[in-house]
């Protein structure tokens, strides 16, 4: 087959041996980092894989739900040793994988590469944090230009960024997402219908999808992160309603327990990077989904920190 995304063809390759992802892998589970042409050969083969998966990718269950990262690796290892590695665990994640935290390029490396090599054990969804503009302020640019000494390795992976899926859904059941809602969809066929190979626009139902966060007051508000809604509770039991669905999950916002409950259960907030930006104090959680959907939040603390640590640079501030 032949795909043609603004202006480019995109034609099928020999699908990456088996063997040779499995060596990336190896080589990031272990701390290190692939070279340039390694990165821009991967993110080549994973924009093939991410082209196949429409705007909600549907997810089937058993998957364990995880929100942002923010390249806190070891975290991300911990994270694994908690529930579990892939292949043996299915997982949904719902972006924000680079910025702030000091090893982006090792963390953003091993979830593609682990969705290259095991494309229907793993989804990674599109954060607001996975574009040209923030990633050049908060930390992503800055990690690739003093690992790679050239921007190229930014260039190749925010070029993928643009083809990340914007949203998932659980056994058309659990809308999962990294931001939330938009007043410019009512239902998940308006997501569908959009073109998402692009950098996140700065207005407009899909920068909402990425941007926004639930609101104890009822109906649209304007957001303090200058991007996206806040929507209250009377949006989202509608939503719901409209769509079929049981529960949005969401990421996003820092919550001090790992995952927090809004909108009458009507929305869950997970949030996987304890300790955020190494100072919050805060847990991660994960939310595992069985194969009747039932869920289960599991909490977990930040991993050993490597030696040397403490010489990186610190994480520019940022409201959270």
């Amino acid at each position: 087959y032949q795909r043609r995304v603004h202006g480019r063809d995109l034609q099928p390759k020999p699908p990456m041996p088996a063997l040779e992802l499995d060596e990336y892998i190896d080589t990031l589970r272990g701390g290190g980092k692939l070279e340039e042409e390694q990165v821009r050969l991967l993110c080549e083969k994973a924009k093939e894989v991410l082209l196949k998966e429409e705007n909600v990718h549907h997810v089937a269950c058993p998957v364990t739900v995880c929100g942002d990262v923010h390249g806190q690796f070891y975290d991300l290892k911990e994270l694994f040793r908690i529930g579990g590695d892939v292949p043996d665990t299915n997982y949904l994640f719902m972006g924000d994988y680079v910025d702030r935290g000091y090893f982006s390029v090792e963390t953003v490396s091993l979830l593609v590469a682990l969705k290259v090599r095991y494309p229907h054990r793993i989804a990674i969804l599109r954060g607001n944090h996975e574009s040209r503009q923030i990633t050049q302020v908060y930390g992503f640019y800055d990690e690739c230009l003093r690992k790679y000494a050239s921007p190229a390795v930014w260039m190749y992976f925010t070029d993928l960024f643009d083809y990340l899926p914007l949203t998932g859904v659980v056994e058309n059941q659990i809308f999962c997402l990294h931001g939330g809602l938009s007043p410019a969809i009512e239902t998940l066929d308006n997501i569908r219908s959009m073109d998402r190979v692009q950098e996140v626009p700065h207005e407009g139902p899909m920068c909402d999808l990425l941007w926004s966060d639930p609101d104890d007051r009822p109906g649209w508000n304007l957001s303090p992160r200058g991007a996206g809604y806040n929507f209250g509770p009377d949006v989202a039991e509608k939503f719901n309603h409209r769509n079929g669905l049981s529960l949005v999950a969401r990421a996003h916002q820092l919550v001090m327990e790992g995952y927090n409950w809004s909108h009458e259960r009507n929305v869950v907030t997970i949030f996987s990077a304890p300790n955020y930006c190494y100072r919050c104090g805060n847990q991660a959680a994960i939310m595992e989904l069985d194969d009747m959907l039932n869920y289960t939040f599991l909490q977990f603390e930040p991993a050993p920190r490597p030696p040397g640590f403490h010489k990186f640079p610190r994480c520019p501030d940022y409201f959270l």
